[in-house]
């Protein structure tokens, strides 16, 4: 039996979710891929929803997560910045560490699953 425990933390600006793991995920393969487009089709995801996330992102911060150039031998593309590259460490971190506090909690959970 595999047991999958995945945290979702979610930081919210108003009503609006500003951080999460969906934008996380996004930011991760735009530096694997080199664009939007790119990372979209990563994700399986639309070029327009993932733009969107982008955007959101972005507009909640004070310094952008992602640049984008445009045109060029090579066509566009995007990059992260050092506060998308910190986005990505520190969530990552917080979410090894609540697994880590929660390691006796979560046993306790998935020793209750069914077999098979």
């Amino acid at each position: 039996m595999k047991v999958r425990v995945r945290f979702r933390l979610r930081i919210y600006k108003d009503a609006v979710v500003a951080m999460g793991p969906g934008k996380v995920d996004l930011l991760e393969a735009i530096a694997e891929a080199g664009s939007i487009s790119g990372a979209a089709r990563l994700m399986n995801m639309s070029y327009r929803r993932a733009w969107m996330l982008i955007e959101t992102l972005n507009g909640s911060l004070e310094a952008p997560a992602v640049v984008t150039v445009t045109g060029g031998a090579k066509g566009g593309g995007a990059r992260l910045t050092e506060t998308g590259e910190e986005i990505i460490r520190r969530y990552r971190a917080i979410e090894e560490t609540a697994n880590r506090a929660a390691a006796d909690d979560i046993a306790a959970l998935t020793r209750l699953l069914k077999e098979g």
